[in-house]
């Protein structure tokens, strides 16, 4: 059976990412190739600031794509679209539903229950995601209400919104002026989670951080559901503005970021080629903002309703750009109290590629990682040239042709065949023979 081939898209703050990939008969993902683009200048805060500019460099990055030897010549028609970024946040609902006697609690009446809660949105905002947080079936709380029976059911569930702006400019960026169609869109900090988050941690409770260049999404998990999910307008670039501060430019203070920066110790280890200045007077600016982004992350956990070190004994996860920043994972641990971690791409993912295995890449993969578990569709067809009729035959079908043409040239010329010429031969033969007996029989006169 042939795989399937699917490609996505992730759009953030500071890059622009797609990616292609195959699922096979048993559902293992293969990541066959990725390509990025800058966006720095065209999202903000993950939010789509330019769209003519974004298209042509979604443009851009599909055609790459499609020049892979691994993709060739196969054409992207589709795309799997993650969102994130400042707008999204959760907003809590609770549905009730009241029988007059004992009854099943079915998938179907789940379903109906997210609905209700999806239809009781905000509506300034779109509902992109719905996530039940729990359930009360006749006063007893259970996380699978399905297979259960009673009268009386509270559901509480968190719907994750977004500004309906960013859905409106996707679309036009890619279906409109692309003429790409989307297969869906998924939340990203969510595609994450299945990705990097173990079961163990999902029912102990645990804080997914996605410290990113303008933005930091924190969600919270507990007992095996989304609980809380909140986005903050701080990110790495905080860190490379208070470095330009000393008359750098932001280039330039990125590299002194990733060169020097340590959010731990006051005094850096460096290469000394790497930097002339003082390098204290710069890591106490980039060890301050650090530290600011840490005391947000960790407060979120109040906000949502649970102390760290009690209730999300699954410790606290990192991905994202920002945390390649030398020490950050320590002073997280620290001010939180708890176990951190990176996140990674887990092996069941196959990547042939060893460049593709970074852990910038986990985004994309994610995204990849939650379309092929999600009854994934095909996202690519090979174009097959049509021979127009009245256009000249290829160069291989000349060639033959004339060939053979030539071949007739040089047969040799059969005078019967040709028709009147071949009967005049004929005559002029007879009457030949006729003279010739003629003039030789001796009893003529």
């Amino acid at each position: 059976m042939e795989p399937k081939y699917i490609a996505a898209l992730e759009i953030g703050s500071s890059h622009i990412r797609a990616a292609v990939g195959s699922v096979d008969d048993t559902g293992i993902l293969s990541l066959l190739a990725v390509e990025e683009e800058n966006a720095v200048d065209v999202v903000r805060y993950g939010i789509i600031q330019n769209v003519d500019e974004l298209s042509n460099r979604i443009r851009l990055l599909i055609r790459r794509l499609e020049n892979h030897n691994v993709v060739s010549p196969r054409k992207i028609k589709s795309l799997y679209v993650a969102i994130g970024g400042r707008s999204m946040m959760t907003t809590s609902r609770q549905v009730v539903r009241q029988y007059n006697e004992e009854t099943e609690i079915t998938s179907k009446i789940v379903e109906q229950i997210k609905e209700e809660a999806k239809a009781s949105g905000l509506s300034e905002r779109t509902v992109v995601e719905v996530r039940p947080r729990s359930f009360v079936v006749d006063n007893l709380e259970c996380f699978t209400p399905v297979g259960t029976f009673g009268t009386n059911i509270v559901a509480d569930i968190n719907l994750i919104t977004c500004r309906p702006k960013i859905l409106r400019n996707i679309e036009i960026a890619i279906s409109k002026l692309q003429n790409i169609s989307i297969k869906a869109i998924y939340v990203r900090q969510l595609a994450i989670a299945d990705l990097v988050l173990s079961a163990d941690e999902r029912k102990l409770g645990c804080m997914l951080v996605d410290f990113g260049a303008e933005t930091t999404t924190v969600s919270v998990y507990k007992n095996g559901t989304l609980r809380y999910l909140a986005t903050l307008p701080l990110g790495s670039r905080n860190i490379t503005r208070d470095v330009m501060a000393l008359r750098y430019t932001e280039e330039r203070a990125e590299e002194i970021k990733r060169a020097i920066g340590d959010a731990v110790n006051p005094e850096p280890n460096y290469h000394k080629h790497d930097f002339d200045g003082d390098p204290v007077e710069v890591n106490n600016f980039i060890r301050a903002r650090a530290g600011e982004i840490a005391v947000n992350i960790t407060e979120q956990a109040k906000y949502a309703g649970y102390k760290l070190t009690s209730d999300l004994a699954g410790g606290i996860v990192l991905v994202g750009a920002g945390t390649k920043l030398k020490g950050f994972t320590d002073m997280l641990a620290k001010q939180s109290g708890v176990k951190v971690r990176l996140g990674s791409i887990p092996n069941t993912i196959r990547i042939s590629d060893p460049r593709l295995q970074g852990f910038e890449m986990i985004d994309i993969v994610a995204l990849l990682n939650k379309a092929a578990s999600d009854n994934p569709q095909e996202c690519m067809e090979i174009i097959v040239p049509v021979q127009n009729p009245d256009e000249p035959a290829p160069i291989e079908e000349r060639g033959t042709r004339k060939d053979s043409s030539e071949k007739e040239k040089k047969k040799p010329r059969n005078p019967d065949n040709e028709g009147g010429s071949g009967f005049r031969s004929k005559m002029w033969d007879r009457l030949r023979r006729m003279g010739e007996n003629i003039f030789n029989d001796p009893d003529g006169e």
